[in-house]
């Protein structure tokens, strides 16, 4: 009888063991993912998921960008990191890219990418100086790209338009007139204006 309940005792111990390791070996991806770039359902769920200071959001866009965005991607590991792509309206092409990535650190793969630039301008806007350039996608299409540094960030915006319209976009994501007097645009909660 002694060797009976030994062994169930035995017994016990081991599945509990192994229920315990099964429970940390299903835990390991869970921590090793949190932080890396991944999908998000809405700009507010970024904000609440990672621990960002600040996520730049314009305020204006043009009637040809769709709303809500296309896709949210977020990143804090190995450094912070956001994407949002829109569509065309009435199109499912990708029109507008906004990246976010810490100072100094490579922005992440971005979908509209200038196969030739035509021209490279510094452009002053509201206290700041960013690089605006103007060539062709890979697709052919006439693409726009602006970037600036803004705090501990670097903002690119990529766009198959005209610059005059990256501008405005631009231009609504700050607030503030100078460096030192940054209030940061966010969305309305009915959407963008312009929509």
């Amino acid at each position: 009888m002694r060797r009976t309940i030994g062994g169930f005792l035995l017994f016990a111990v081991i599945i509990l063991i192994l229920v315990g390791m099964l429970q940390f070996a299903n835990w390991i991806p869970s921590a090793i993912q949190t932080g890396a770039l991944q999908r998000y359902g809405s700009i507010e769920e970024v904000r609440s998921q990672l621990p960002m200071a600040t996520i730049y959001v314009p305020v204006y866009f043009p009637r040809s960008v769709r709303w809500p965005p296309s896709l949210i991607a977020a990143q804090n590991r190995p450094y912070l990191a956001v994407v949002t792509e829109f569509k065309r309206s009435g199109g499912e092409d990708t029109f507008l890219v906004i990246t976010q990535t810490a100072r100094h650190e490579p922005p992440l793969r971005e979908r509209i990418v200038l196969s030739s630039v035509r021209e490279r301008v510094p452009y002053p806007f509201k206290g700041r100086t960013a690089l605006l350039e103007v060539g062709l996608c890979a697709t052919g299409d006439r693409c726009s790209r602006i970037s600036w540094d803004e705090g501990d960030f670097t903002l690119a915006l990529a766009i198959k338009d005209s610059p005059v319209e990256l501008v405005r976009i631009a231009e609504s994501m700050i607030v503030g007139q100078a460096q030192g007097d940054v209030q940061h645009s966010a969305v309305p909660a009915g959407g963008p204006e312009g929509s």
